[in-house]
Order: C-alpha cells, then sequence, then structure tokens
C-alpha cells in the first residue's frame, strides 16, 4: 500500500493515524475544510509530533500534503487511493460520506478494479459500519454490488490521548500526543490484502477491544472530567491525583471492567493492569488536557449504547456492582458549561423536568428503577 487520503487534519487526525500511516511508508493525503490549515500542510508537506511518556521525544512526519474536503481534488485522490481513513468525529461522518460515495463512483467510472479499504477512526462503536450506510445511500444503487466486492468497510477502535494543541504562533501544525496508542481493526472486513502498518493491530474479536476501550478510558476519563468539575479542578491530571477522585474512579472502572471479565473472558490480571495504565495515562504531567475538554457534549456521553449508560446496563445483566457508575452519571448531570449546547440543553431539561424524567429521555433508564432513584439520591448529595 502507498496511498492514503484521511479525513481530518485536526491534532488527532495528525498527531494519531497520519502519524502512524506517514511512519509506514504511507504517502497520506489529508482532506479538511480548515483551509489556512490545508494551505500550511500542503506547503509544508511535514510536520512535528511530540511524543511524551516517560520521556519526551518530538518525531517529524514527513510524505503528507493536504487538499479541501470539499474540493473535487479529494474525490480524485480518492480515484487513486488505497486506504481512506477519518479522525473527524462521529457527527461528521455523515457529511463526508457523499465525498466518498462520489470517489467510489468516479473509482469505478475510471475502471480502477484494486481493492479501496476505509477505516472510520472514531469515538464511537462499530463507525465504519456507520459510515457505510451513510455512503451507500448516496451510492447508485447499480454500483452496490461491486461496492461490496471491492470495498472494504473496516470497523476499528482507537485510542491515544491527543489534547488541545499549545503550539507556538511560528509552528502552527505541530502537535503534542501521549506515547500509548492503540489502533485495532476487524480484520474480516477488508478487501484484498490486508496492510502492514506498524501500530494496527488486527483481530477477529474487535467488539471485544470496542467496549474495552469504552467502559475504561472512556468511563474513566469522563467520571474523571464530571468530578473533577464539581471540585473545581481544571485538567484531569489535576483531578485524578485527587485521592478522592482517583478512588472512585478506579472503582467505577473495576465495575465496568467486571462486565468485560463476563462477558469477553478478558483475563482478570492482565485487566486489572490495564485500568492501573489507564489511570496512569490520566496522571500523564506532559498532558495538559481541560475537564471542559472530556466533559464537553455530556448528553451524547450518556446515550445507552456511550460510556457511562452501557457498563452501568452490563452491571445490571450480571447483577454486579455499579455504586461508582452511579456516582459518576450523577456527576454528569451536574455537568454545566454555557458554551457546549448539550450541557445547557441537560440543565435546562433538569430544570423543567427533574432527575428521573431526564435520565429517561436521555439514558433510556426506567424511571422506576432503582438505578434512577441511587443517581437522584447521589446527585442531591454532590
Amino acid at each position: 500500500m502507498k496511498n492514503a487520503v484521511h479525513f481530518g487534519a485536526g491534532n488527532i487526525g495528525r498527531g494519531f493515524i497520519g502519524k502512524l500511516l506517514a511512519d509506514a511508508d504511507v504517502s497520506v493525503t489529508f482532506a479538511d475544510v480548515d483551509t489556512p490549515l490545508v494551505d500550511q500542510l500542503s506547503h509544508k508537506q511535514e510536520y512535528k509530533v511530540k511524543v511524551v511518556g516517560s520521556e519526551c521525544q518530538t518525531d517529524t512526519v514527513t510524505y503528507v500534503t493536504a487538499v479541501n474536503s470539499a474540493s473535487d481534488e479529494v474525490i480524485e485522490r480518492i480515484v487513486r487511493t488505497d486506504l481512506v481513513t477519518t479522525a473527524v468525529g462521529p457527527n461528521v461522518l455523515d457529511i463526508i460520506a457523499k465525498t466518498i460515495a462520489t470517489g467510489i463512483a468516479r473509482r469505478f467510472e475510471a475502471g480502477n478494479k484494486a481493492p479501496l479499504n476505509i477505516i472510520a477512526c472514531e469515538n464511537m462503536v462499530r463507525g465504519t459500519t456507520h459510515l457505510k450506510t451513510q455512503v451507500y445511500q448516496h451510492l447508485d444503487q447499480a454500483l452496490h454490488a461491486k461496492a461490496d466486492e471491492l470495498v472494504g468497510f473496516v470497523d476499528s477502535a482507537v485510542d491515544r490521548i491527543v489534547p488541545p494543541a499549545e503550539a507556538a504562533n511560528d509552528d502552527p501544525l505541530a502537535v503534542t500526543v501521549e506515547s500509548f496508542s492503540e489502533w485495532i481493526v476487524d480484520e474480516q472486513q477488508f478487501k484484498g490484502d490486508i496492510p502492514n502498518i506498524p501500530g494496527m493491530e488486527k483481530t477477529d474479536n474487535l467488539m471485544a477491544f470496542v467496549e474495552r476501550k469504552l467502559f475504561t478510558l472512556n468511563t474513566g476519563h469522563c467520571i474523571t472530567a464530571y468530578l473533577g468539575c464539581l471540585k473545581g479542578h481544571r485538567t484531569i491530571r489535576e483531578a485524578i491525583n485527587d485521592p478522592e477522585i482517583q478512588a472512585d474512579v478506579k472503582q467505577a472502572m473495576h465495575e465496568s471492567g467486571e462486565v468485560l471479565i463476563r462477558r469477553y473472558g478478558f483475563d482478570r490480571e492482565l485487566h486489572n493492569a490495564y485500568i492501573d495504565k489507564i489511570l496512569s495515562r490520566f496522571a500523564n504531567p506532559y498532558l495538559v488536557d481541560e475537564v471542559d475538554r472530556v466533559g464537553r457534549q455530556p448528553i451524547r456521553k450518556l446515550g445507552p449504547n456511550d460510556r457511562l449508560i452501557k457498563p452501568l446496563l452490563g452491571t445490571i445483566e450480571y447483577g454486579t456492582k455499579n455504586s461508582a457508575l452511579l456516582k459518576g452519571i450523577a456527576a454528569a448531570l451536574k455537568y454545566q458549561n454555557s458554551d457546549d449546547p448539550q450541557a445547557v440543553e441537560l440543565q435546562s431539561s433538569l430544570t423543567e423536568k427533574g432527575i428521573s424524567s431526564t435520565l429517561s429521555d436521555y439514558t433510556g433508564l426506567d424511571t422506576n428503577s432503582q438505578e434512577v432513584a441511587e443517581i437522584e439520591r447521589i446527585f442531591n448529595t454532590l
């Protein structure tokens, strides 16, 4: 594989997927609507990534360029590329689906019968499968069978903390990332040969890893943020270094972890070590990750298939402990941020409808359940 088109030239796109691809000697074309960013990338064709863990190092990513994702140029790139990846956010997948569909149609018109694989690298469950449904809505039905044969829509699970960049004015392309990264793909969904990209792991049981990340990193991250907000902490590191918050977060991850162990047969000791690794990542002194960034969009995070409610439903299914998860959900209901429309909407609903009805509306939980009663009790004590 030689070429990739990557939608999303933001910090995650440049610092995570774009870097892994470029490090594997893939020529990466970023596609984005941010014209100044596109101009800078296409002019410099390289950028710096500061990788921070126990030590810091700065890598230079090369063999990259960029095009505007609303232009015909990106469609022409899709005609010739081997791989399409995304890091645009779940809400933007639907917007880029038409562009990808047009690229696939033009690709077939040009007689390109080489396999094309598409991987949505988003913070969502089966994001590429969702993207496929959207792409097919814009793709002529007469081309669906050919797309089924030649285009692989590969689901993935991604994990890397990439906080907003604090780049100096003289280097707006620079980005900082943690040293840990995980990109796991469903090997059963590729068309043609699976590309050899160091850092991209293959599995035939993707959902186990999707839920492991969702129930551990995502669950712990947002509970850290919401509890941190309540105690006036500014960053995730400050919050997780608060002993009371760390104890609650660790307990919540063990509660969600019990669901994973029972559902997928994860080794208990290895999973406990994974939890400890996540906690150490939150405390990384080189990452400045604000609690408001992690806590934003609380309504999405309270969805029945997302990081708070889905593990809770698992504890109900298996009859296991969930007190710390319930506290995290109560803390999410307390989240206030006038710059976040979802936070404003959530607070309005709480004022107008009360806690139990709001929970029912956004989470699907039964208003008469003991879990809702306990969340309300905790809410009133926070």
